[in-house]
């Protein structure tokens, strides 16, 4: 098991019914506006059940969805059936199958994923996670503070913590957004020209 995916399969059933239950656009509300419009390539890492992958891919986007957890990948696979979306059963710090794909994104998404990662695992991370962003293309993370269920694991990451290690990797933050009473909030970053 990859650690910081610990206590998702246990809970797969409930947290099935849960990502499925929330719309995209509610959950996503705050960035839809950097989300491009016209079709692009979009990597979903921590994909869950593939509903924003679905949500994504109806607009005619290319998603390659990332998911470690059989228990919800699987599910998702059923429930999100498209040509538009490519299941990558990998996963963070290292990103190996994805990245061994060879392709960039327009558009990369962490929902609620990064906080399941240590400092050290974060700091492998980031390299991987910006080597996959296309220039000019836009990161997107969330991360969730508070409490979660004891079986998963979940570390205290602060934005400006993500912001400054992002920027280390040729990323420049475009928008941060913080909200008192949500399951996510915005952290979109900006691939520069320029970095490679």
């Amino acid at each position: 098991m990859i650690a910081g995916t610990k206590g998702y399969a246990e809970e797969a059933e409930e947290l099935v019914k849960r990502y499925e239950s929330i719309p995209f656009a509610k959950k996503h509300q705050a960035v839809l506006h950097l989300i491009p419009s016209a079709p692009c390539s979009v990597l979903d890492i921590g994909a869950g059940t593939g509903a924003d992958a679905a949500w994504l891919a109806k607009l005619g986007h290319r998603v390659v969805a990332v998911e470690p957890t059989d228990a919800l990948r699987l599910p998702g696979m059923a429930l999100h059936p498209s040509a538009l979306i490519a299941w990558v059963n990998d996963s963070l710090p290292h990103l190996v199958r994805t990245r061994q794909r060879g392709q960039q994104f327009d558009l990369v998404m962490m929902t609620a994923v990064w906080m399941h990662l240590d400092a050290l695992e974060r700091h492998q991370a980031m390299p991987m996670v910006v080597s996959l962003i296309r220039r000019g293309g836009i990161l997107i993370m969330s991360l969730r503070h508070g409490p979660s269920s004891p079986r998963r694991r979940l570390f205290d990451v602060s934005a400006a913590e993500t912001i400054q290690l992002a920027h280390a990797h040729g990323l420049r933050c475009i928008l941060s957004l913080r909200r008192a009473r949500s399951q996510l909030s915005g952290r979109p970053v900006q691939r520069e020209e320029g970095h490679s």
